[in-house]
């Protein structure tokens, strides 16, 4: 657990009060050093759903829906839990690799495209742009985009409910929408917790890690969506 030590909480999270500027700093690193390894069990997780042919509820995906958010939710309960312990890390990178093997159907499908494997390093590559516009923008901008959060969340939930539609509609056009907007709504969330751990809104690093890494991983399926409609070749 976190304890104080010259004024300052310590610990595997960074505590949960207002740091100083060394601190948010400290916190910052670490939510970068954390982000960074939590990409290891996501790509050995899509590595093996791609070479075992992992499915999840593909038959009725309405079903996975469910079944996948109610792992997702139980993911999060426990992170927060244990978020100033070694457990909470650990947990993290679990979920990671549970993300890994859900991201595997659709890196599946468009390594299937004979330009697949050029799709996902160009998505890979505009997520990546992506994220350092971003990081960039949280980091010398003087500007407060702590307001974007209430409007965020609403991009949010438009797109869950336009998502859990079109699993009915099955509409390639809106399909596309949904992903366009999701790229917007996800790089915005990217600033949006970044400028929160640097102004020290977010003092915990594995809470902070799992916000941005949920936005990362958004930002780089919803381009490979993109790019397997618009630019596949089935040939």
């Amino acid at each position: 657990m976190a304890y104080e030590q010259n004024g300052l909480p310590t610990g595997f999270g960074a505590g949960d009060s207002v740091l100083g500027a060394a601190a948010r700093n400290r916190v910052l690193r670490n939510t970068y050093a954390l982000l960074a390894l939590s990409m290891v069990p996501t790509v050995l997780g899509a590595w093996i759903g791609v070479s075992t042919g992992f499915s999840f509820f593909a038959g009725s995906p309405f079903i996975g829906l469910i079944v996948f958010m109610a792992v997702a939710f139980g993911f999060f309960f426990a992170i927060e839990k244990f978020k100033n312990s070694a457990i909470g890390v650990g947990l993290l990178l679990a979920f990671t690799f549970f993300m890994g093997l859900m991201l595997s159907r659709l890196v599946g499908h468009v390594l299937g495209m004979s330009n697949g494997a050029s799709l996902v390093m160009t998505a890979f590559g505009g997520t990546a742009g992506i994220f350092a516009v971003m990081a960039t923008i949280a980091t010398v901008s003087k500007r407060d985009f702590t307001g974007m959060g209430k409007w965020l969340l609403v991009g949010f939930l438009v797109i869950l409910v336009a998502s859990i539609a079109n699993i009915w509609l099955q509409m390639p056009a809106l399909t596309l929408t949904i992903s366009a907007l999701a790229v917007l709504i996800f790089s915005a969330f990217i600033l949006f917790d970044l400028q929160r751990v640097i102004n020290g809104g977010e003092t915990n690093y594995v809470t902070a890690t799992l916000s941005v890494y949920l936005s990362v991983y958004n930002v780089f399926s919803n381009l490979l969506v993109i790019l397997g409609v618009v630019g596949g070749d089935r040939d």
